[in-house]
């Protein structure tokens, strides 16, 4: 099997996926934080490509940025400024060839996330 990874965002105050919102993968080595691209959420709330595919996989250290004030913003969330959430980073490793998916569970004022799959 082949390792990959994906996402799934949701906006949970409104109940709904959260379509548009901009998502960023960086792959981490010791102080170094590479970019390696950026992706935005359709309308079920995932990527339409495996954010990081099969033919590009290593095992290491990641993150993902999600930028939720953003988001927030244009979807009507009753503004703020600063919003409590604006950039939201997880970090998280990838030891094996899997498929790993990294969900996100958003509101304005908190969030959650966890390995699915």
């Amino acid at each position: 099997m082949a390792g990959y990874l994906t996402t799934h965002v949701l906006d949970t105050a409104r109940g709904c996926p959260a379509q548009g919102l901009r998502i960023e993968l960086y792959r981490i080595e010791g102080a170094q934080r590479t970019h390696l691209r950026t992706l935005t959420t359709n309308t079920d709330g995932r990527t339409d490509a495996q954010i990081l595919p099969e033919a590009e996989f290593a095992p290491g250290t990641y993150e993902l940025v999600f930028h939720a004030g953003a988001y927030l913003d244009a979807s009507g969330a009753a503004p703020e400024s600063p919003r409590f959430l604006d950039v939201i980073p997880i970090r998280f490793g990838m030891s094996e060839a899997a498929h790993y998916h990294v969900p996100l569970l958003l509101s304005p004022f908190g969030y959650s996330t966890y390995r699915g799959s």
